[in-house]
């Protein structure tokens, strides 16, 4: 499922974040912003934005800057959340179970619709309103209700194989918390979540 027109994935992140900042420039009313503005908001460079925002046509007037809502509906259509879109988690551990109760994705147009774990019956901390189905009803459900992603929050010596089955599935895009390169086809996309690799980063920088 590869777009026709490829946008690397640093600028792709980048996109995610400008529409935050517009999101939260149209909360306050307001209509226009400066290429400046909302490069400083973003953390990034005017020049390193106007070179993102190529990717999406021509944008802005001079001396008037973006149209906000404009520009904030473009990146949301460019980026495919212009409407919820479904995705499963699997692996129910604490983890797991945080990310279902989290209730931010909904208002980012992500639905986490129902969860998959090896052991529905075990007991949870928290009271979560998804389902939760056995391993071997992933591949249907996935089927029947056109899943794409999904959040992977297996132990590290499960996460191959359950990706294989997600592949099998038809999901085309996994948010991996497992600590392991997964081996994927070259037109699914896994994005890496590593706490730890995160901590040791900071922990360079912060060092005496």
């Amino acid at each position: 499922m590869k777009k026709q027109t490829e946008i690397p994935r640093k600028a792709i992140y980048r996109l995610s974040v400008y529409l935050r900042c517009l999101q939260r420039l149209k909360s306050n009313g307001i209509r226009t912003v400066s290429s400046d503005a909302l490069a400083k908001a973003a953390g990034v460079k005017p020049t390193q934005l106007r070179k993102d925002l190529t990717y999406l046509g021509q944008f802005g007037t001079r001396g008037l800057g973006y149209d906000v809502e404009l520009l904030a509906t473009t990146i949301a259509d460019r980026l495919g959340a212009n409407s919820l879109q479904p995705v499963i988690l699997v692996g129910v551990g604490s983890l797991g179970t945080a990310l279902l109760a989290y209730r931010g994705f909904e208002r980012e147009g992500f639905e986490i619709i129902a969860a998959f774990d090896a052991d529905t019956k075990r007991k949870r901390t928290r009271q979560i309103s998804q389902p939760i189905y056995p391993m071997e009803k992933l591949r249907s459900f996935v089927r029947e209700n056109g899943v794409k992603m999904a959040v992977l929050t297996v132990p590290a010596t499960a996460a191959q194989e359950v990706t294989n089955h997600l592949v099998d599935a038809g999901v085309y895009g996994i948010l991996n918390f497992a600590p392991l390169v997964l081996q994927v086809p070259e037109e699914v996309v896994v994005n890496n979540v590593n706490l730890a690799i995160e901590l040791e980063n900071l922990s360079y920088f912060i060092q005496d």
